[in-house]
């Protein structure tokens, strides 16, 4: 059967289409500041839903996107950056106690802890805001850096706790990969921004834990650990969709830590054969999580979670998780050049036109149930577009380099 050129990598026919998505994307996401610059969440057409919290990790989010937007010159684009500088220097930044509170309520009220998963995408925001050249961020960046590395990370272990009570004084016990990776992709985003190649090596001591812990798990990467860093293999078994803690695999993130690591071994090694050992064990994370989650229940798309031996547990199909193998197929077919990943890329490109596109209403949809039927109980409405607008360039920007300064120096393919 003839393939659809936009579908395919590498066509002029696809990258029109990337772009035009990107650029839709864009335009969905510009009513979400507040007027203190937290960040609403974004309801399905766009309008914000003001009766929700106003979260600090969507405020990075949609603040990181804009920077894009300004190197990609899409209108609006400085404006809507400021105000989430706003809000990370304003009412989001704890300055009794210092680092930055999960978020804010309606009313104004704080959400308690201070989160390293937040902490991440607070330094990710600036970094890119920064490169955007926008006033302030240079020295948000530089608070950042200090308080997650007075407070998340650990040197002697080379990994970075997880939640703090909101004073700093206690620390909980538990340990996650989640904010681990973040903390992987803000820390190459800083390298790359700032020149700072401590922080690329910190990032590659993150991974080599990673992969240590999937070679021993069948490819599948434990989420949740106790303050030793002992795998907790049962966490959450009785809530196994948690947004942020679910049970078992989540083969999203098995597709996206085999984009940071194909990223940082190829950033940190080049051509050199030292990469090659990462870029496989990138290869063998992605077909894992493909072959356990992918079409795997009789209906297209990709499965939240799976169990211990790839079996599905939660059915539902997240936005992000494709947006991840958009972009990770993506990569691994440019750097490998096996035709397979470009196959794959086909496919994920095919089944996101046709199904989760929302082409009439903007953006992408957030959850849709194993029949591909739309759902909001995990993720109702379209709350931000980091996932969806970082999939739409990082196919055709170098895999090298951090989106936001690839984008800043026209690095493209």
């Amino acid at each position: 059967m003839e393939k659809t050129a936009k579908y395919v990598l590498d066509t002029a026919e696809n990258r029109a289409f990337l772009a035009e998505i990107c650029d839709n994307l864009l335009n969905f996401g510009h009513r979400f500041p507040s007027p203190g610059g937290s960040s609403y969440y974004l309801g399905d057409d766009g309008t914000p839903w003001t009766d929700r919290n106003r979260e600090t990790w969507i405020t990075c989010r949609m603040t990181h996107v804009y920077s894009i937007g300004h190197f990609l010159g899409h209108e609006g684009s400085d404006e809507l950056i400021d105000a989430g500088l706003k809000g990370l220097k304003g009412e989001l930044k704890d300055t009794e106690n210092g680092g930055w509170y999960p978020g804010i309520t309606p009313d104004g009220k704080i959400l308690p802890t201070k989160q390293c998963y937040a902490h991440a995408f607070v330094i990710l925001a600036a970094s890119s805001a920064y490169l955007a050249g926008r006033e302030g961020a240079r020295k948000l960046l530089e608070q950042a850096l200090e308080l997650y590395d007075a407070k998340f990370w650990n040197d002697e272990e080379g990994l970075a706790c997880d939640t703090w009570n909101t004073e700093f004084t206690v620390l909980d016990d538990y340990r996650g990969l989640n904010a681990n990776m973040h903390t992987v992709e803000a820390f190459l985003a800083v390298a790359d921004a700032l020149k700072r190649e401590d922080y690329r090596e910190r990032a590659g001591r993150i991974i080599d834990h990673v992969i240590q812990w999937e070679k021993a798990n069948g490819h599948r990467i434990p989420e949740h650990f106790t303050k030793d860093w002992v795998a907790d293999l049962e966490c959450n078994k009785d809530r196994p969709d948690d947004p942020f803690k679910p049970y078992g695999a989540t083969p999203g993130h098995g597709i996206e830590w085999a984009r940071l690591i194909t990223q940082w071994a190829t950033s940190t090694y080049g051509e050199d054969a030292k990469a090659a050992p990462y870029i496989e064990e990138a290869e063998n994370l992605f077909k894992q999580a493909i072959a356990d989650a992918w079409n795997a229940d009789g209906a297209k798309g990709i499965c939240y979670t799976t169990d211990w031996n790839g079996k599905p547990v939660v059915h539902d199909r997240m936005h992000w998780t494709l947006a991840e193998a958009i972009n990770t197929s993506a990569v691994l077919a440019h750097v490998t050049g096996k035709a397979e990943y470009a196959d794959r890329y086909y496919e994920f490109m095919e089944y996101l036109d046709s199904i989760v596109l929302d082409h009439v209403h903007g953006s992408w949809f957030h959850q849709l149930d194993q029949n591909n039927v739309l759902m909001g109980t995990v993720w109702p409405g379209k709350s931000d577009i980091y996932h969806a607008l970082q999939a739409m360039l990082i196919p055709y920007y170098d895999h090298k380099v951090s989106i936001a300064t690839a984008v800043s120096k026209h690095l493209t393919r």
